[in-house]
């Protein structure tokens, strides 16, 4: 029982996959590939092409610069509640124009924690009794501050635009284990009339991620008694994720337009269980529709994550990530909500809320 119990307080798992993920790379900083931004949830996140506000910091650093000198300031915050509100993710973010033409800088906070997490590890007294009063909570978050640049270089035909991220990320377990990481993205968007064409590079250089560890001589001798390994101090890093992506925007009438855009996303940190699947390489696609009416109310679908799944009868199948999301424009006010499901096997619902808020300050003539 008391085994079970102390997992709880190795939530690294949880960031990272199991325990021994912290000395490898797969599916390090994985709470930055969850994304912000009510919109994008609502398109299954295939916005890389066409993101083009302060959320885009977030996506592709080139989008910024899709807000011109004109836009002014725009403040960006977002709060979601991920496994039926067991973790909490928010977002708050501003973009503002440099004196010079077409050039944007951007700044993003986001915090993704679990709070109130049980600490059993003095759940037991010297004599083997059990002592409830001596549980205490804490939180283990993940923080990362984004600072960002992008210029435009218009076109006749579209524009080109570049941009780029510096990232650094703190990551927590209450006073057992914290860690500092930095990392940089590059970013850009090509627009051919319709069309907009996106590459980006997130961790180029990869991301390093430096751990500490600082439990007591009682809770590694507690750790060791129950066969929990003592985590040691090490170096966790994320490998590069490249994804290409298209958008095409349709004039439907004189009031509604329809925006579909399909990202690719290529990790290069091994075999994962993606629809192609490859080491190093493997590819995850992502599919999102937005209609609009009036550029007033927005409706929008998306699915990715999509994944070969096996059942206990070796019948494989299909599974996805499914999302839908709604949008409402009042003057410089952007309100989004979203609904995704993500896509539990056993058959219990998943679902989350996330609602976004995107207001811009346009300076006055």
């Amino acid at each position: 029982m008391l085994k079970e119990l102390l997992t709880i307080v190795l939530i690294t798992a949880f960031w990272a996959g199991t325990q021994d993920a912290m000395y490898a790379q797969k599916y390090s900083n994985e709470f930055l590939s969850i994304g912000v931004g009510a919109r994008a949830h609502g398109m299954g996140t295939a916005v890389v092409a066409g993101q083009q506000d302060v959320y885009a910091s977030a996506w592709n650093p080139a989008g910024l610069a899709g807000l011109s000198s004109d836009d002014g300031l725009e403040i960006g915050a977002m709060h979601a509640e991920w496994f039926g509100g067991v973790g909490n993710y928010d977002y708050l973010g501003f973009t503002l124009p440099l004196s010079g033409n077409n050039q944007r800088l951007g700044f993003s906070l986001i915090r993704f924690g679990i709070d109130n997490i049980p600490n059993t590890l003095s759940l037991y007294e010297a004599d083997g009794t059990i002592n409830f009063d001596n549980i205490t909570e804490f939180s283990a978050a993940d923080y990362a501050f984004i600072g960002t640049y992008a210029r435009a270089y218009p076109k006749p035909n579209g524009a080109l635009r570049l941009g780029g991220n510096v990232k650094v990320v703190r990551r927590t377990i209450g006073e057992f284990a914290n860690s500092w990481g930095f990392g940089l993205d590059l970013g850009a968007q090509l627009e051919k009339k319709n069309w907009t064409f996106a590459l980006l590079a997130r961790d180029i250089t990869t991301t390093f991620n430096a751990w500490s560890f600082s439990f007591s001589d009682q809770d590694k001798e507690t750790l060791e008694l129950t066969n929990n390994a003592v985590p040691i101090n090490s170096v966790e890093t994320t490998n590069p994720t490249i994804i290409l992506a298209a958008n095409r925007k349709f004039t439907l009438t004189d009031k509604i337009n329809l925006t579909a855009e399909l990202d690719l996303i290529a990790t290069t940190d091994g075999e994962r269980n993606t629809l192609i699947s490859g080491d190093p390489v493997s590819l995850d696609p992502a599919f999102g529709l937005e209609g609009a009416y009036s550029d007033f109310i927005f409706v929008r679908a998306g699915v990715s994550q999509l994944q070969r799944i096996q059942d206990f009868d070796d019948i494989e199948r299909l599974n996805s990530r499914p999302s839908l999301g709604l949008g409402l424009k009042v003057g410089q006010l952007n309100v989004d909500y979203a609904y995704t499901d993500l896509g539990d096997d056993d058959g219990r619902s998943t679902y989350s809320h996330i609602v976004s808020l995107r207001l811009g300050l346009k300076p006055q003539n």
